[in-house]
């Protein structure tokens, strides 16, 4: 349930002795109650945007630390955040109508609204792929890679996307540290083990292409299209980049 904008106020000292000053510093933040116990809580950015990391507060926390801004929702965010999803909604209508340079325009703008937006960086990244643009490539990957918040089971479809993106796109390296990025965060994800094997397949690597499949299924020993790639591996043990198996992990 979303309550609003709050804001919190800490004290700043500065100096010693006679020469100590005290300064009053004021933050804002979006706030979610998650129950009658747990608030969720995440900082507005200076274009008045929730943008970053998200915490969890106590009530009790909640209660005698944040205070209500009534119409800063209404007067500052609310219209931040309609500006923010026309430049996404257009990005993506420029996307699939084959018009990169206009989608790259669109979410360029959409970051400089929300710099910490995942999809907008996601997708400045695949257009780079498909670009074969390695300069902006870099400088997306760069930038997805500082963005935790990408890498979490709410965003899977997206990141894994992103991907593919990499690995199709003949950005091996790139794929790899992308998808170790994300193993990092979640290591228990059989589909991240599924897809950097398909990585490492692709670079002929076949001894990390098998250890990662052999990961995924120990995790979920069920999931049939690690069962597949495997048994390829092992029946065609010298297999080069292209030979695959079409499939694609979730």
């Amino acid at each position: 349930m979303i309550l609003g904008i709050y804001s919190k106020k800490k004290q700043l000292g500065s100096g010693f002795g006679d020469t100590k000053r005290t300064a009053e510093q004021k933050t804002y933040w979006f706030v979610r109650r998650l129950d009658d116990d747990n608030y969720e809580i995440q900082p507005l950015n200076q274009n008045h945007v929730p943008s970053g990391v998200t915490l969890t507060v106590s009530k009790g926390a909640f209660m005698t630390e944040y205070v209500p801004e009534i119409d800063y929702y209404e007067r500052r965010t609310l219209p931040a955040l309609q500006t923010l999803h026309r430049k996404m909604e257009r990005g993506e209508e420029f996307l699939q109508m084959d018009q990169l340079d206009a989608a790259e325009s669109e979410f360029a703008k959409a970051l400089y609204i929300d710099e910490d937006n995942p999809q907008a960086s996601l997708r400045l990244g695949d257009i780079a792929c498909r670009k074969k643009d390695f300069r902006k490539l870099k400088q997306a990957l760069q930038r997805v890679m500082g963005i935790d918040q990408i890498f979490v089971e709410t965003e899977r479809h997206r990141f894994n996307e992103f991907g593919m993106s990499l690995r199709k796109g003949g950005f091996f390296s790139e794929a790899v540290a992308y998808y170790t990025k994300a193993l990092q965060i979640n290591s228990q994800d059989e589909h991240l083990y599924f897809n950097i094997a398909r990585v490492f397949f692709e670079m002929g690597d076949q001894a990390a292409c098998i250890q990662h499949l052999e990961d995924a299924l120990r995790i979920n020993p069920d999931f049939e299209q690690a069962h597949q790639f495997l048994n390829h591996c092992r029946q065609t043990p010298h297999s080069v980049a292209g030979t695959q198996p079409d499939l694609e992990s979730p």
